[in-house]
């Protein structure tokens, strides 16, 4: 890493208790600029995000949180006007816009769950081979252990393993969001991203989806866009507010919550703006 690298390295954990500088980093954004069109949504966001660790992206609609997000599986390339215009983002220190990277590669490495639950109009068993088929998986037998293996670590496994073969979209909001988690990580990812996914569900599917994400930690980086507070406060080990498309915080979720370093996020996590 050069002088440079390393100058922005520190600027984005500048706190010395900000966001467990001394982990391994799974995910790196260097002084990036973002925009669709004209309209800049990102400004100049340095983020160093550690590998096996939750962490939560918060901040008002429109701060950037989600665009942010879908950069790390370059879910952005898919809309015409939308731009990097500096910087660039690393997964594995790899820089995950150079020309050698396969972005269909990528994605597979980086899986992602959105706000609403989006089963494939499939079987349950189906929608989860359905990443591997594609790969060209034809073996029946290990397409089974897939299935019962993300199953369980979608904590479902046990609520539908009579019913594989019947369609996902006859499960309820949270079992589908279940669902859909082990459909991400049947292609056994590094990554996770979760783009508000308990915003439609109820508070019981809220905290199964909850104590999920505990568990998928020991295995997953995950990366969570919430605009729920108290969500953040109980699934993540850092958090970063975002105001304006600028980062403005970022450090361990408890100090966030409870010590924060600038009044603006102060003034959002008390609710007196957002």
């Amino acid at each position: 890493m050069n002088p440079t690298d390393t100058k922005t390295m520190q600027s984005a954990t500048a706190d010395p208790d900000s966001a467990d500088a001394a982990a391994p980093a799974m995910i790196e954004v260097e002084n990036l600029d973002f925009f669709y069109g004209q309209a800049q949504a990102l400004h100049d966001v340095s983020i160093r995000i550690p590998a096996n660790k939750v962490t939560a992206f918060i901040g008002p609609s429109g701060c950037g949180k989600s665009t942010l997000l879908r950069c790390f599986n370059r879910m952005n390339d898919l809309i015409d006007v939308a731009r990097i215009d500096a910087g660039r983002i690393k997964i594995h220190g790899v820089d995950i816009h150079h020309a050698d990277v396969d972005v269909i590669a990528l994605r597979r490495q980086v899986g992602m769950v959105f706000q609403k639950s989006n089963p494939f109009p499939k079987s349950i068993y189906e929608n989860i081979t359905y990443g591997l088929q594609i790969q060209g998986v034809k073996d029946r037998k290990q397409l089974d252990e897939v299935v019962e293996k993300s199953l369980r670590g979608a904590a479902l496994w046990d609520e539908v393993k009579d019913r594989l073969h019947t369609s996902g979209l006859g499960l309820s909001g949270g079992q589908q969001q279940r669902l859909c988690i082990a459909r991400a990580i049947a292609v056994e990812p590094s990554i996770i991203l979760m783009d508000e996914p308990c915003s439609a569900l109820d508070p019981i599917a809220t905290s199964k989806v909850e104590e999920l994400i505990q568990q998928l930690k020991t295995k997953y980086t995950i990366v969570i866009v919430t605009h729920n507070m108290q969500q953040a406060g109980r699934c993540s080990d850092q958090t970063a507010f975002f105001y304006l498309g600028k980062l403005i915080e970022y450090s361990k979720t408890e100090k966030i919550f409870t010590n924060p370093a600038q009044k603006q996020t102060e003034d959002y996590i008390t609710g007196r703006f957002g």
